[in-house]
């Protein structure tokens, strides 16, 4: 059964080559903005977005394909009920980071899976994390060497990068962190047999 993975994320189709699953990549166009302001006006939760957009990815790519087990991912960053989003520029990277410096802040991975024009599968995965006290020079300096790859990532960091060094403590699955509940969804794929058991 052919998998399609509803994401342009290089990390999460890592993750799947890296699981041995044989599976296609379709970027779906979808306008997260949008769902995401929508939802925020109607006073959605953080879970509640992650997960509208992971489905909202998914779905997309499905209605082309609904013989596929289609994979939609997002992941959303809630700091104390606000959502905090790809930094737009260096200078925003600074400020999100200077935010959330000494606080915890908790990720939200969601991925839905569709197939034969409905949602079959849907889990959020959750992970708490605490920054350490950064200094101003440490915070700016991490920016500047690393803008090319955050500026693709919530929160402006990546922890299997050196945004590593901006953390005091992590509770949770790290497959969160990066972005997908990996290992609940091999579990559902194995599951239904679309990979073995």
């Amino acid at each position: 059964m052919p998998i399609i993975l509803a994401s342009g994320s290089e990390i999460r189709a890592k993750m799947l080559r890296q699981g041995g699953l044989d599976f296609e990549i379709e970027t779906p166009r979808v306008d997260e903005q949008m769902i995401k302001e929508a939802l925020i006006a109607d006073g959605a939760p953080p879970r509640d977005i992650a997960d509208a957009l992971a489905e909202a990815k998914s779905r997309k790519i499905a209605q082309k394909r609904p013989d596929a087990f289609v994979i939609g991912c997002d992941q959303v960053l809630d700091f104390q009920g606000t959502l905090l989003s790809k930094p737009k520029t260096p200078q925003d990277a600074i400020e999100q980071i200077t935010l959330m410096r000494g606080e915890r802040h908790m990720l939200l991975s969601a991925a839905v899976i569709y197939h034969e024009g409905k949602p079959i599968w849907r889990h959020i995965g959750q992970v708490r994390l605490r920054m350490r006290n950064a200094s101003d020079g440490f915070i700016k300096g991490y920016v500047d060497r690393n803008w090319e790859s955050i500026q693709h990532s919530v929160g402006a960091y990546k922890l299997e990068e050196e945004g590593v060094r901006l953390f005091h403590s992590i509770e949770g699955d790290y497959f969160h962190v990066l972005g997908m509940p990996f290992l609940e969804l091999l579990a559902f794929l194995t599951l239904r047999g679309v990979i073995e058991q």
